[in-house]
This record gives C-alpha cells, sequence and structure tokens, in this order.
C-alpha cells in the first residue's frame, strides 16, 4: 500500500518530510537510512512504544496498524517501510531499488524478526506496569499486535521460536548465496534499497551474537555496510550506550544458560 488517505486530515497541510518513528524499529531505522544516505532533512517524530504511545488514538489517527514508521511527505502518507524507501528513493540515481526478490524477502521476515527480538533481546528489560500493559490492550486497535504482545507476556512456545529461527537463517542464505559470486552488494555493484533492507535485519541479529553471521560472505557484506556514514547515523546514534550495554548482558546470560538464539532451530 503505497500511499493512503489518512484520517487526521491535518496531515494534509504538512508540508516537507514529517517521519513519526522510534529508536529500536528495525523498519524506522530502514527509512533512516535512505533519509541519511539521500542527505534528506526531515521533521522528526518520535513514538515511545515503551509507553505505550502507538496505541493512543492520535497516532492511531496517523497509522491505522499502530506501529512505525509512518511518513508524509507534503501531505502525502505512507504507512509501510519498503513503500516508504522506495517512495524516497524515487529517481535517485545514487539509490537504486535493487532486485525486488530481496526487498519481498526482507519484507516478509519482519514477523520472524519482531517475535526473535523480543524473545532473544527485549526480554531482559523490566516488565511492563500492568497497567501500561491494561491500557495497551484496551485502547490499541491492531488485533493482531495485541496477541503477539499477550503471547510474549505469556512466553512463545519452543516450536514457534524454531521455525521463526529457520526461516531466517534460509533468508540469510539467500544473502550469502547472492553474494558468493563476488558482487559487493546485495543486487550486484551498486548500493541498493536491497542493502537497506537486510542491513537494520543483519544489525538486530548481530547483537543476540547469531553465527548465522558470520558465514564468509555476508560477514564481509555487514562489515561493508557498518563503514558507511548512514549506518552510524541511522542506527547507531539511536541505540544508546545503555541499551547496548543491557543488549550485550542480556545475550551473554541466555549463552551462560545454553538457551540463546544458537539453541534454536536445529
Amino acid at each position: 500500500m503505497p500511499q493512503i488517505e489518512p484520517q487526521d486530515q491535518s496531515l494534509r497541510d504538512l508540508k516537507g518530510l514529517h517521519l513519526w518513528h522510534a529508536p529500536l524499529s528495525s523498519c524506522s531505522q530502514r527509512v533512516r537510512l535512505v533519509m541519511a544516505e539521500l542527505g534528506l532533512s526531515y521533521e522528526s517524530h518520535l513514538i515511545d512504544l515503551e509507553a505505550g504511545e502507538h496505541a493512543t488514538v492520535a497516532y492511531q489517527a496517523i497509522h491505522p496498524k499502530g506501529v512505525v514508521p509512518a511518513l508524509v511527505d507534503d501531505g502525502k502518507l505512507f504507512i509501510e517501510s519498503i513503500d516508504i524507501i522506495r517512495h524516497l528513493a524515487g529517481d535517485h540515481h545514487s539509490l537504486i531499488e535493487g532486485s525486488e526478490d530481496l526487498l519481498y524477502l526482507a519484507d516478509s521476515a519482519q514477523l520472524d524478526l519482531k517475535l526473535l527480538t523480543f524473545e532473544f533481546l527485549f526480554k531482559g528489560a523490566p516488565p511492563a506496569f500492568e497497567v501500561r500493559a491494561k491500557a495497551f490492550q484496551e485502547n490499541h486497535k491492531n488485533a493482531w499486535l495485541k496477541q503477539f504482545y499477550l503471547d510474549f507476556n505469556a512466553g512463545f512456545d519452543h516450536e514457534r521460536i524454531d521455525h521463526a529461527v529457520r526461516r531466517t537463517a534460509a533468508g540469510f542464505g539467500v544473502l550469502e548465496a547472492r553474494l558468493s559470486d563476488g558482487r559487493e552488494y546485495l543486487s550486484g555493484d551498486a548500493f541498493s534499497l536491497a542493502d537497506i533492507a537486510w542491513l537494520p535485519n543483519a544489525h538486530r541479529f548481530s547483537l543476540m551474537d547469531w553465527t548465522a553471521l558470520r558465514t564468509p560472505h555476508l560477514a564481509a557484506w555487514f562489515e561493508r555496510m557498518c563503514a558507511r556514514q548512514s549506518y552510524s547515523k541511522a542506527l547507531i546514534d539511536w541505540q544508546t550506550e545503555q541499551v547496548a550495554e543491557a543488549f550485550a548482558a542480556y545475550t551473554t546470560k541466555r549463552c551462560n544458560e545454553v538457551t540463546d538464539i544458537r539453541r534454536f532451530g536445529e
């Protein structure tokens, strides 16, 4: 869905680029990567997911699914990250779209990425206040997302995690195979939206210290991506030192307990 009609009609009057996003949202990271690569300026509207701001009436009038990101470009509203980055890239010859199948694969990997992020990174955070969790369930309109949070609080079952790990590993296997012909980027010799779509995923699983990222060609690609200024500007600068330390500590804890991501999907 490239563009939708906003429920909040005031969005029509906005000029320039306005981005509603969250620091650690992988889909938000994709959009910020494009912004950084193209040197685009935008008005930042941070959504505090932990505080449940995506469940407010005001935000759900912007994004009907109550998730991030959402982009307004001169009064036009876009809500899906792949559509947003395509729109922003536009006719910029410095940033080609890349392989359509890789963009589709990255998009289809998001639900597994979300589940594994919550299981192997966010699970180490203090539990949400009961009042806040109750308010989210009462106010959010996205039935799938509400059930996801209920499942997370109850604990994801082993089989569900296994399936997510296997599908994710298969996706990274496709990238490794693509890169095995000596190409520098996922779609060939030029940096593209395919690289942008996959970089937040690779970054996320690097925080979990997952060995699936250590295959030779994929590891070299990720190292090249991390050297780009946009990686620091769009991902690292939004990840506080406290958050990075908390993720590292929880990953170490899961490894010591032999319950880390490497123990699933076999």
